[in-house]
């Protein structure tokens, strides 16, 4: 147990300190963990408005931040290249954010091209209908994209960095939603760069 709470510490800390220093991102990471936790909510009451609210809001917003906002050069605070940070990143690093981005960017035009997805379900009826489907092929993408991940790890790693990482990234919203919401209004006042120093100092 000791192992374990210490890996998934350490998958946070090295997730913050590598790929959380600009606050616009935390901001956003603040929203994106805030309507993951709504979603987690609706979950139990309709799972397709929420994979709905968490493609749409949680998962834009949150990749928003990394693309455009985090800086992508050589990382002072922790002497290391982008490249490197990419490398030795345990989930999704930029390269695999794209695929599965565009997975869920295309996952529409799947729908519209075959209404019944393959048979798996009636073929939708309207407007309502056609997003109804998008929402439950998101709900599936989000699940496979979860267990491949995974999958990965365990033949790649091992089985302890792989649910050591399913965990980090199950309690991500909670664990956001403590480590940022200072951030929009340190963006307020003009302090859009944190000063990490805590990660100099560690």
């Amino acid at each position: 147990m000791k192992g374990y709470l210490h890996a998934l510490q350490t998958q946070r800390w090295d997730d913050h300190r590598y790929y959380h220093h600009n606050r616009i991102n935390q901001s956003l990471h603040l929203l994106s963990a805030l309507t993951f936790v709504l979603a987690y909510v609706w979950l139990l009451i309709d799972p397709v408005v929420s994979a709905l609210l968490a493609w749409l809001v949680s998962m834009t917003t949150r990749q928003i931040g990394h693309f455009f906002f985090e800086p992508h050069d050589y990382d002072i605070v922790n002497q290391a290249t982008h490249a490197h940070k990419e490398d030795i990143k345990v989930g999704y690093n930029l390269r695999r954010k794209v695929v599965l981005m565009a997975l869920w960017a295309l996952s529409p035009l799947l729908v519209w091209a075959d209404p019944t997805l393959l048979g798996s379900m009636d073929a939708y009826k309207g407007w309502e209908g056609f997003i109804r489907h998008v929402g439950a092929l998101w709900l599936a993408l989000g699940l496979g994209g979860l267990l491949f991940r995974t999958a990965q790890l365990v033949l790649q790693q091992d089985a302890m960095t792989a649910v050591v990482w399913v965990s980090k990234i199950l309690t991500d919203p909670f664990h956001d939603i403590w480590l940022y919401h200072r951030a929009p209004m340190q963006v307020l006042r003009g302090e859009i760069m944190d000063p990490m120093t805590s990660v100099r100092h560690g």
